[in-house]
């Protein structure tokens, strides 16, 4: 029986298939939040993508057959689906939350480690099972991220003190868990840079374009997939749009 490849295997099969390190962020306007829309988006736009990134506030509308078929549609294309609700709880809420999402069609959930190493190794675990990836945040990309995810964090070890960034607590969290991926913002390249030089996971990056991260730069600092949502989706010409980010990588 041959082996089912892994939700990481998938999408850099995936990646290489089209070319492609653009994941699209669906963060449309109200208007725009329905199945034939995003249909005809996807059809016209899979080629020059590895991946469809799908927040909150579009999965709030939406009953769980129109994300079944939403997920559906993603697929059809040979893309993947990414979930992004920064899954933060308790076991059993998290257990609970992450069977809904397998049963609806996702191929992977980006959490919010602050949950803790333990509980995040026990959340991909049951992902894995499922043949679902788990992408771990570590340093976003808003303005304010130093408020929290840069926050010096005192490690008591004994006698010993031990001062650590939280994105560094994180980024160990991730390392023991297993992860397939962690979100560094493409607004930070000196700690996406560092941070690409203490692990050799795959970074996916937010905050390109409407946020001021710089594509090129951010992937020579270390992003493996670039998250791009309004840049694309607010462009006159979203295939030329994709077209010109996908020729960055190659000049």
């Amino acid at each position: 029986m041959n082996k089912v490849p892994s939700y990481r295997e998938r999408i850099v099969q995936i990646s290489n298939a089209n070319k492609s390190f653009i994941i699209l962020a669906l963060d449309l306007e109200a208007r725009y939040q329905n199945l034939k829309y995003i249909e005809k988006m996807i059809r016209n736009l899979y080629p020059f993508l590895c991946a469809i990134k799908i927040n909150f506030h579009l999965l709030l509308p939406f009953n769980k057959r129109n994300i079944e078929n939403m997920n559906k549609i993603i697929h059809s294309y040979g893309l993947l689906s990414i979930a992004d609700i920064k899954l933060n709880d308790v076991t059993s809420t998290n257990q609970i939350t992450l069977t809904y999402l397998h049963l609806m069609g996702f191929d992977s959930v980006i959490i919010n480690p602050i949950i803790g190493g333990k509980e995040l190794s026990t959340l991909v675990r049951l992902a894995h099972k499922f043949g679902m990836g788990v992408i771990s945040l570590a340093y976003m990309s808003h303005e304010n991220v130093t408020e929290g995810y840069g926050l010096d964090v005192v490690l008591r070890k004994s006698n010993e003190n031990k001062i650590l960034p939280l994105f560094e607590i994180f980024l160990q969290y991730a390392k023991k868990s297993n992860v397939d991926g962690i979100v560094v913002g493409a607004t930070h390249l000196r700690i996406l840079k560092h941070i690409s030089t203490l692990s050799n996971i795959p970074i996916y990056s937010p905050g390109v374009g409407t946020q001021g991260g710089n594509p090129k730069l951010a992937i020579n600092s270390g992003s493996s997939y670039l998250i791009i949502g309004r840049s694309i989706l607010d462009s006159k010409n979203r295939r030329k749009t994709l077209s010109r980010l996908l020729d960055l990588k190659e000049s």
